[in-house]
C-alpha cells in the first residue's frame, strides 16, 4: 500500500515533515489495528490470567475464585428431586400417625364387678357393716394409668349411711385392667331399719344400697375424673352375704 508524496517549496519544509510524522504515526497506528482484527479472526486468544494458560489453579486460591458452568450442564438439572420429597412427605406423614395413634388419650372405665362378703355387727345403737367390695379399673391407653382419690359414697335411700377415701389406689399397665378391692363401713342408726335387720324371724335380710364412686386418674401429662354409679344389695341381718354382681343402676 503507497503512501503520498508530497513536495515543499521554500519556507514550508518545516510544515511539511510535520504532516510527514503524523501520517507516519496513523500508518502504524493502522497497521496495528489490522493486524489485531486479524488475529480475532484466525481465533487467535488470549492466555486466562488466573492460569497463564496451564489450565491450573494456583495453591491457595481455591476458595477465592468462582468456576462458571453452562447453563445445560447436568450438574445443574436437579435429579429425583420428587422422588425424595415424595418420600419425606410420606415418613413424616407416617411418624405423625403413628404418634398421634399411640399417644392420643383413651378413655380409662370404671366397672364394678362384685360384692366380695360382708360382715355385721349389732350394737345398741344399730347395725355397723363392713362391705368388700371389687372395683374393675379398664385402661384402654398405650401408656400406664395411676388412679389417686378414690372416694365412695353409700346411701340408702336418700340418707347417707357410709363413707369412704381412699389417697393412692393403684397402678394400671397399658392396655390392661386391674382389680381393686376395697371395704366401705356402712352404719344403721335408723331406728326402723335396724329394727329390720336385727328381727330374727326373718330369714333373709336384704337390704339396697346407692353407691356413688369417684376416682381421679392420671395419664398423658393430665389429670382426669371419673365418676360411677351402681346398686347392690346385702343380707342385714347375718353375716351370710355370699359374692354376687352388682345390680346395675335403674334407668
Amino acid at each position: 500500500m503507497g503512501t503520498a508524496t508530497s513536495k515543499c517549496v521554500g519556507g514550508t519544509e518545516s510544515r511539511c515533515g510535520q504532516e510527514n510524522d503524523r501520517q507516519q504515526i496513523t500508518e502504524r497506528d493502522d497497521i496495528k489495528r489490522r493486524s489485531s482484527c486479524r488475529a480475532d479472526n484466525s481465533g487467535e486468544n488470549v492466555h486466562c490470567p488466573t492460569c497463564q494458560g496451564t489450565g491450573r489453579i494456583p495453591r491457595g486460591q481455591e476458595s477465592k475464585l468462582v468456576a462458571v458452568i453452562p447453563c445445560n450442564d447436568q450438574r445443574l438439572k436437579p435429579r429425583h428431586t420428587k422422588l425424595y420429597v415424595a418420600v419425606s412427605v410420606a415418613v413424616c406423614l407416617l411418624a405423625s400417625s403413628l404418634v398421634l395413634f399411640f399417644l392420643f388419650p383413651r378413655s380409662v372405665l370404671l366397672s364394678p364387678v362384685a360384692v366380695k362378703s360382708s360382715f355385721v355387727y349389732f350394737s345398741q345403737n344399730g347395725v355397723q357393716i363392713n362391705i368388700t367390695n371389687v372395683l374393675k379399673i379398664i385402661n384402654h391407653n398405650f401408656v400406664a394409668v395411676q388412679a389417686y382419690n378414690l372416694a365412695v359414697q353409700a346411701l340408702n335411700f336418700d340418707t347417707v349411711v357410709g363413707t369412704v377415701s381412699i389417697k393412692s389406689v393403684t397402678f394400671v399397665n397399658p392396655l390392661s385392667d386391674k382389680m381393686f378391692t376395697f371395704v366401705i363401713p356402712v352404719n344403721l342408726t335408723d331406728s326402723d331399719v335396724s329394727d329390720y335387720c336385727k328381727k330374727a324371724s326373718l330369714p333373709v335380710h336384704i337390704l339396697y344400697l346407692h353407691l356413688q364412686m369417684t376416682m381421679t386418674v392420671y395419664y398423658l401429662a393430665h389429670y382426669e375424673q371419673l365418676s360411677l354409679e351402681t346398686y347392690e344389695y346385702i343380707d342385714c341381718g347375718a353375716n351370710s352375704t355370699i359374692p354376687h354382681s352388682l345390680q346395675p343402676p335403674p334407668p
